[in-house]
């Protein structure tokens, strides 16, 4: 069974606890009542993992975090559910943006840095319809209705009893395409600024004057899942491909990226005004 970007995660975490309190595969073997080989696997990504497996693992590793705990099963289930191609992000995406939109909806933190686009956590229904349209593979209002209501179901990880933390840098040019036309952007500028003033945003706009940035390749996101200090996940979605970055080095090379792009755009509220500005030169 190949391997998954959820099931990897997953592996990590529970090879990342084994490690800390010194402990080999056999140990773990021995609490599953399994064979090594498959405890090997299981911290590969290679098999989907089972709640009893996990909870027996985290008490074998010391770990009594509920909330870490709880974080880990719903990873599985996700992944469980990726495997089978079930889930409500099932049959109107690629592959590689259902196994984005899995790992943002069990993520604590999202850093995303957006060249051309309003990032999809913030987009309003009428931008999201404009977007569809302008793709020629999205021809029917059916389809094109079940990308706003997938969007929306997505936007839910900002509000609730653990909402999803996201800071986002998006560079002028976004701001200023008239997806839509100038109506539609203005109320999505307007939307914009509403979002940005949630405690769990942060929302930083990069000028045109900023000239040339350390990020001017194409945008990506980071996606945090646990401590502060656990490896984060990269995600680079292009026009025909998609890459992972996923070792320790590429991770903080990209949140190194990340922190010089906050430090040479506008501060969140620089950002703010400038974009209550361009929505009142689009709405005259």
């Amino acid at each position: 069974m190949a391997s998954t970007v959820l099931g990897r995660r997953l592996g990590g975490e529970l090879l990342l606890m084994r490690e800390a309190r010194g402990l080999r595969q056999g140990s773990a073997a021995e609490v599953l009542t399994a064979s090594v080989s498959k405890v090997a696997k299981m911290e590969r990504g290679l098999v989907p993992m089972r709640e009893p497996d996990i909870r027996a693992l985290c008490d074998l590793y010391g770990q009594r975090d509920g909330d870490f705990v709880s974080r880990l099963l719903a990873l599985a289930q996700t992944d469980r559910e990726r495997r089978r191609a079930r889930g409500w992000w099932d049959g109107s995406h690629s592959v590689s943006l259902a196994e984005y939109i899995a790992l943002e909806d069990v993520a604590l933190r999202l850093r995303a840095w957006q060249t051309s686009l309003v990032p999809g956590l913030f987009q309003t229904a009428d931008y999201v319809r404009a977007l569809a349209v302008s793709d020629l593979s999205w021809d029917e209002l059916d389809r094109i209705e079940h990308i706003v209501e997938s969007r929306a179901r997505r936007q839910q990880r900002l509000s609730g009893d653990h909402p999803l933390r996201v800071h986002a840098i998006v560079w002028e040019a976004a701001l200023r395409q008239l997806v839509g036309g100038r109506d539609v952007m203005a109320a999505q500028l307007g939307h914009l600024v509403e979002t940005a003033r949630r405690e769990n945003v942060t929302l930083q706009v990069l000028p045109y004057s900023a000239g040339g940035h350390p990020c001017i390749g194409g945008p990506f996101n980071i996606l945090s899942f646990a401590e502060d200090d656990a490896l984060d996940v990269v995600h680079m979605d292009g026009l025909h491909s998609t890459v992972w970055a996923e070792s320790a080095e590429e991770s903080a090379h990209y949140g190194t990226l990340f922190a010089r792009m906050a430090q040479v755009s506008l501060s969140p509220s620089e950002s703010e005004q400038y974009i209550e500005v361009l929505a009142k030169e689009m709405s005259d």
